[in-house]
């Protein structure tokens, strides 16, 4: 039996002026944790944080869990020695904690004993984010909606929320199994299809779920997903120079559409730190988001390093291994650079100069490449009008798209982003693709090669 879809449609912005989208300020604050409220005027630091090369297994478990421990005390001790506000720690379980449930709740137990006592000890305000692996891509083509693996993910989120998880993400995989082909392909009907057909019918199935797990709890919030296996994949491709920059930058744009759904299914915020389509997320919805820049270099490198901290709510340094520096803990390093650059916003807002700051974070990358031109503040609320002018996500994810492409050819003509001859032919094939595109998502299904149709079970996405 196919499930009823979302009624519930954003069709105007909750942020329409471009000089209310900044870091720290959001229309719909988010209550969570121990007396942390974000999007209310601070920006805070997002912690992520992960093991060392190392296998687990049931023998290694009692060094992991050994790990976590250290990891918790040298972050907690390095924001309470920086006076920091507030702060979020993330974990991001890996593959094996949510194939194993029960060892994702134990290390997110022992993550937030550490919070509670540096609250009880030191009133220090914060949060604790889970984030479970989708493992649900483990058949060819991926059974999404049922088997054992799904079970498995939809018993992690339980068992994470019951032992004292303030924040549930995940960054799904739902369409990926037809994005990576088309991907590397330049096929921009594929990409559409994945990111326009299939990603958003994953999303409002699977959010569905993880709304209703946090509302049952009590406690929990739904934060929201990221389109990290899809537009930062793009965006590392392109960085090894195997698909063009103009690419990624669209997809990029295109994303937002499949991460709004899990919005219009209930999630609250704050939204995944590697969702960079965050700040179309928080203009349209109003609700705080995550972003990962400079800071992020720990994990990977990246063309928007400055202006992805323009409009954040948390910062956050995507994720950084357990290894010693000469400082001290790689971690507890990065909980510092994370705290210095929160004081900089936070005393910015202070003093009545956020704008200021925003636009020069903005400046800074603007126009030196196309990814960071449609991340820009007036980017975000030509590509956000552009999705709520639409009904539905096909034409949402199309119009993205287009008016992605108009940002870089205007930043071409006028602002100087400097493209090769060869991402100028790309962007003209990018954009002769969007036009030649059929109105509906079912006329694109029917159009698609026989070798996307065997990637993906159409009975996954309920079709």
């Amino acid at each position: 039996m196919l499930e009823t879809p979302s009624l519930f449609r954003y069709d105007s912005l909750a942020i329409p002026d471009v000089n209310e989208l900044v870091f720290g300020k959001a229309p719909r604050p988010v209550k969570c944790g121990f007396g942390l409220e974000i999007g209310a005027g601070m920006v805070f630091p997002e912690v992520n944080f992960t093991l060392p090369p190392i296998g687990i297994s049931e023998e290694t478990w009692p060094e992991i869990l050994h790990e976590y421990e250290e990891m918790a005390t040298n972050i907690v001790r390095r924001a309470v020695a920086m006076k920091v506000p507030g702060v979020v720690l993330e974990f991001e379980l890996l593959p094996a904690m949510t194939e194993k449930p029960e060892w994702g709740a134990e290390v997110t137990t022992l993550l937030r004993r550490h919070l509670a006592a540096a609250y009880d000890q030191h009133k220090m305000l914060s949060a604790l984010r889970v984030t479970p692996t989708d493992i649900r891509d483990q058949g060819k083509p991926p059974l999404l909606r049922e088997g054992e693996p799904c079970d498995r993910l939809l018993r992690s989120f339980e068992l994470t929320i019951a032992a004292g998880a303030d924040i549930i993400s995940v960054e799904s995989i739902g369409g990926k199994e037809v994005h990576d082909r088309a991907l590397m392909m330049g096929d921009m009907d594929a990409i559409v299809f994945a990111l326009g057909v299939l990603c958003p019918a994953d999303m409002r199935w699977l959010w569905k779920r993880i709304v209703r797990m946090c509302a049952q709890s009590g406690h929990a919030v739904p934060g929201g997903d990221s389109a990290c296996g899809f537009a930062n994949t793009a965006m590392q491709l392109a960085h090894q120079k195997m698909l063009p920059e103009v690419l990624a930058a669209v997809v990029r744009a295109m994303s937002a559409v499949r991460s709004l759904a899990a919005f219009e299914e209930g999630a609250v915020g704050p939204s995944k730190d590697c969702a960079y389509e965050g700040p179309v997320i928080k203009a349209i919805t109003g609700t705080p988001i995550s972003m990962e820049g400079k800071s992020a270099a720990c994990a990977h490198f990246s063309p928007i390093g400055n202006i992805a901290e323009a409009m954040c709510d948390l910062w956050s340094n995507e994720s950084v291994q357990n290894v010693r520096l000469l400082s001290g803990s790689a971690p507890e390093a990065f909980t510092e650079m994370l705290a210095y650059d929160c004081r900089l916003m936070n005393v910015a807002s202070e003093r009545g100069q956020a704008l200021a700051l925003r636009d020069c974070l903005t400046a800074s990358d603007e126009w030196l490449s196309p990814q960071a031109a449609v991340l820009s503040p007036a980017a975000t609320i030509a590509i956000s009008r552009a999705i709520v002018a639409e009904k539905d996500d096909y034409r949402r994810t199309v119009a993205a798209g287009h008016t992605a492409v108009a940002i870089i050819r205007d930043g071409v003509a006028g602002n100087g982003l400097a493209l090769s001859k060869k991402e100028l032919q790309w962007l003209n094939r990018i954009e002769a693709a969007l036009d030649a595109l059929p109105a509906t998502g079912d006329e694109l299904e029917a159009a698609l090669g026989e070798e996307y149709h065997g990637l993906f079970r159409p009975a996954s996405y309920g079709r």
